[in-house]
């Protein structure tokens, strides 16, 4: 097994010797004379456990190696303990703004050195070992989050394909519904701080979106599938959709922590109402509506336009966002459709896309 090294940079002889002698049964030892040597070494090797460094030397000082350890970000993982001749407060002080291990002073006993060099390295190897650990645990955890975040995605997308298959949709609503949420809340994010949005946010209310109209699973194949415009009881029964799906959604709260089921159940309930308080089923009123809702239902609302139903036939993408800037769909918060705006080609492109390469085939 090949010996762990250390650096020994000193240009008296004599104390090579003496360091040498203390470490060389355990250690590979290299040896330099100056501070210019000593970075050669440095340059060459990456993998020191100990660096014994003089300062006053010919050629290059050690605190020149200092810094150019420093600047090549060697000190976090290479313990460096100073032994010097030195006995100047500043020069010591100098040293540990390095962010050196130890500072001895000449002349040494080799035995404490030897203590003090075995304690650091032992510190220095526990510390990243623990680094180690900690990172492999970390990265564990992301691969774990991110495979149960595919797996609910899968979930969520089963089950609002569940409700498509029913409304007879080509099933690619409920996907360009997350486009488009996740679009408009990255303009809001960035144009709109005072609401807080976050990047993780963002994501979150973006996968929330798939389950707007799960409560539509509820509602009967007369009035879900009638190829004409419903009576108003028949609406009556339509509008349950929101507290139907709800009512879904209820059934899993205790299982649920964090935002994301929040965000779930406000989409669900709330993506129907409209600013002016004319929207359904609570009539909330402005802010009132939360955030995560408004912006769902202009992406609900602009899909459902330039989609065929079974009740009408497509409308242009310019058509369909002249309607919802004029208010002919309900109205929305100015800044909402100030995002809707901004938005626009993006809305316009998927839309083209998915026309381009007919995802429903």
């Amino acid at each position: 097994m090949q010996k762990q090294q250390i650096l020994i940079v000193d240009d008296e002889e004599i104390n090579r010797v003496i360091l040498k002698g203390l470490f060389q049964d355990e250690y590979a030892v290299i040896e330099a004379t100056n501070g210019q040597e000593a970075i050669a070494q440095l340059e060459s090797e990456n993998d020191f456990i100990l660096v014994l460094l003089d300062i006053v030397m010919p050629v290059m000082n050690g605190f020149g190696v200092l810094q150019y350890m420093k600047e090549h970000d060697l000190l976090e993982q290479t313990p460096v303990i100073l032994i010097t001749g030195e006995t100047v407060i500043d020069s010591e002080d100098q040293a540990y703004s390095f962010g050196v291990a130890d500072v001895m002073h000449k002349p040494f006993y080799p035995h404490i050195v030897k203590r003090r060099a075995k304690n650091i390295i032992e510190l220095y190897q526990n510390k990243h070992y623990m680094q180690e650990r900690l990172k492999e645990q970390e990265e564990a955890i992301r691969k774990q989050e991110k495979q149960i975040r595919e797996s609910n995605e899968f979930m969520i997308d089963a089950l609002s394909s569940v409700v498509e298959f029913r409304s007879l949709e080509t099933g690619e609503h409920t996907r360009r519904i997350k486009f488009f949420t996740r679009i408009m809340l990255k303009y809001l994010m960035k144009y709109f701080p005072k609401y807080g949005i976050t990047p993780a946010q963002v994501d979150e209310i973006a996968r929330a979106s798939a389950l707007h109209d799960i409560g539509k699973i509820g509602i009967p194949d007369a009035i879900l599938l009638k190829p004409g415009r419903l009576t108003p009881e028949e609406f009556e029964i339509m509008k349950t959709h929101t507290t139907i799906g709800c009512d879904i959604l209820d059934k899993f709260r205790d299982k649920q922590t964090g935002d994301f089921f929040r965000y779930c159940y406000e989409i669900c309930r709330h993506h129907h109402e409209r600013w002016d308080g004319n929207g359904y089923p609570d009539h909330l009123v402005g802010d009132d509506i939360p955030i995560s809702a408004q912006i769902v239902a202009v992406a609900d609302v602009y899909d459902a336009l330039v989609s065929p139903r079974v009740y009408k036939s497509m409308y242009a993408n310019n058509i369909a966002y002249d309607m919802i800037m004029n208010g002919e769909c309900g109205q929305f918060s100015p800044d909402v459709l100030e995002c809707f705006a901004l938005a626009k080609e993006d809305f316009f492109n998927i839309v083209e896309v998915i026309k381009m390469f007919d995802f429903s085939s």
